[in-house]
């Protein structure tokens, strides 16, 4: 019977033991559960200021496209007045019964002045009289025989532009074509 008294006591020391490290095991557990959770509330944080910010970033970005369609063209615009102010300079001066002679040179300055508009913002005459034809820049109206080399732009019905060599409207122009005779065939 001793033998079973001491095996009891073998039992409840066992589960004694058991116990204890169970009730650490818990502890440890409820310790890494509840750093677990602070470092989830921490990461949900941080995520939802991320998504704010860039909420705030697209709004920021969606009003400053919008400004700059409705203000880009602002200083353009305030250059173009001046070219404005001139002929509206030279319509009163017409009324009054100017000479041609100066409605030609007040005509004349007003054209200086709106080039020089047109050079500050990088806006580029395209006049191709001469030239070989470009279909990247020009639009031919019609081909016509001539004495100039086939290809050859021999008159510029439209000038054309670009801006900052991007074309804006490609010049309309008449293009040289062989004359009849001339194809070069000696049959």
């Amino acid at each position: 019977m001793e033998d079973q008294l001491s095996s009891n006591d073998n039992a409840e020391q066992v589960t004694d033991a058991t116990d204890a490290d169970s009730d650490q095991s818990v502890a440890e557990l409820s310790a890494a559960l509840a750093a677990a959770e602070a470092q989830a509330g921490a990461s949900q944080d941080q995520f939802l200021r991320a998504a704010a910010e860039l909420e705030n970033f697209r709004k920021r970005a969606a009003r400053d496209l919008d400004h700059a369609r409705k203000f880009g063209l602002e200083s353009f615009a305030a250059e173009l007045l001046q070219v404005r102010d001139s002929l509206e300079l030279g319509m009163e001066a017409g009324e009054e019964d100017a000479s041609v002679a100066a409605l030609l040179e007040g005509t004349a300055m007003t054209l200086r002045l709106f080039e020089q508009v047109m050079d500050k913002f990088g806006i580029v005459q395209i006049d191709p009289q001469g030239e070989a034809f470009n279909p990247e820049l020009h639009e031919a109206m019609v081909m016509l025989e001539s004495d100039a080399p086939p290809n050859t732009v021999v008159e510029v019905v439209q000038k054309g532009y670009q801006i900052n060599e991007r074309l804006l409207r490609p010049a309309r122009v008449v293009v040289a074509k062989e004359a009849a005779g001339e194809s070069g065939d000696t049959a």
